[in-house]
């Protein structure tokens, strides 16, 4: 296939996503990869030569996709997160536990669509829609699937952001006590920072760097998680083939985990975090270039129908991940 095929795809993601990352920094409660879909999805039912477009954006919500992931990796110092997280490494194992727990019973209670049950619940349970990155791939996921899960990540983002640093404040929780809530029970690592913010502004203190820690920690569920997926998602496609640990295990999450090794050695030897910036961001806005490409593939009906039963299994995971934060937070004497 030639590469000017590509082309007009590609480019107009790069455009849509450009406007996106200025507009998610102005709104960080948002999110630059929540703008770009929903402007995908507008853009799709505006245009009328769509299929000009078709394969560049085919290309880049699956394989920028899976790139953006990889240098995500860059963005995790594993000592520093060991080091800071481990303190709050009970609730975040308790928090992500019940997450997928619920989506799980969820599922087999209901008989609701597994691919969005499993995103919703990754997303909930790690690092919203990085974890939704790192699975879509992994398990096979429709367009219509990631843009629903994401819809719904964002839409408890913005209750939390809104809600919990007051809630916070009634409840009495300590500076410390906040973050490690922030850091996990909000979804994305944005919205996390807008929440610790909020609070900061509200109480004159500074937990963002703490929240966010926090929250990081509980990105590296991503490995163990869509190690897992990989395993089951093979077993489910090669059920008359003998099983290959090597087969199931998909390259970008080694090539991931590679980076993440890369940058904790480094940083171990002195080279400045600030190295690793440029990755991380370009990792951002491939993530919002995937979510452009995803929102223009989809189909805005089949979104809508999806959409209530995604926002059950959204809600509760993120009312119980919640409550059991707290509840953690009480017993281990946090708050």
């Amino acid at each position: 296939m030639k590469i000017k095929e590509f082309l007009p795809g590609i480019s107009i993601s790069i455009l849509i996503s450009l406007i996106a990352w200025y507009l998610g920094n102005l709104f960080p409660i948002i999110g630059g990869p929540v703008i770009g879909l929903f402007i995908g999805l507008l853009l799709a039912s505006l245009l009328i030569n769509q299929k000009r477009f078709i394969i560049g954006m085919q290309f880049t919500s699956k394989k920028v996709l899976q790139y953006a992931v990889v240098l995500l990796g860059f963005g995790l110092n594993l000592f520093q997160v060991f080091n800071v997280g481990l303190t709050s490494l009970p609730i975040i194992l308790t928090t992500i536990a019940t997450a997928l727990i619920t989506a799980y019973v969820i599922h087999k209670l209901f008989k609701l669509d597994s691919e969005i049950v499993t995103l919703v619940g990754v997303g909930s349970s790690i690092c919203g829609g990085s974890a939704i990155a790192a699975t879509a791939p992994v398990i096979k996921a429709k367009d219509e699937s990631i843009a629903t899960a994401i819809s719904v990540i964002f839409f408890f983002n913005i209750l939390a952001a809104l809600l919990f640093p007051h809630l916070g404040s009634w409840l009495g929780l300590s500076n410390q006590g906040f973050a490690i809530f922030a850091g996990t029970a909000v979804n994305d690592t944005s919205s996390v920072t807008a929440t610790a913010s909020s609070w900061d502004s509200l109480h004159g203190t500074s937990i963002l760097e703490q929240a966010t820690i926090v929250k990081l920690t509980r990105t590296l569920a991503i490995i163990p998680i869509t190690l897992g997926l990989s395993i089951w998602q093979s077993k489910k496609d090669n059920t008359k083939e003998r099983f290959s640990l090597t087969k199931a295990i998909p390259n970008f999450i080694l090539w991931f985990l590679l980076a993440s090794l890369i940058t904790t050695v480094a940083m171990s030897m002195g080279v400045p975090a600030a190295i690793f910036a440029p990755l991380k961001d370009l990792s951002k806005f491939m993530i919002i270039m995937a979510m452009t490409a995803i929102g223009y593939q989809t189909n805005l009906k089949k979104l809508i129908t999806k959409g209530g039963s995604a926002l059950l299994v959204g809600g509760l995971c993120w009312l119980l991940i919640s409550i059991v934060s707290l509840l953690m937070q009480k017993l281990l004497g946090f708050w």
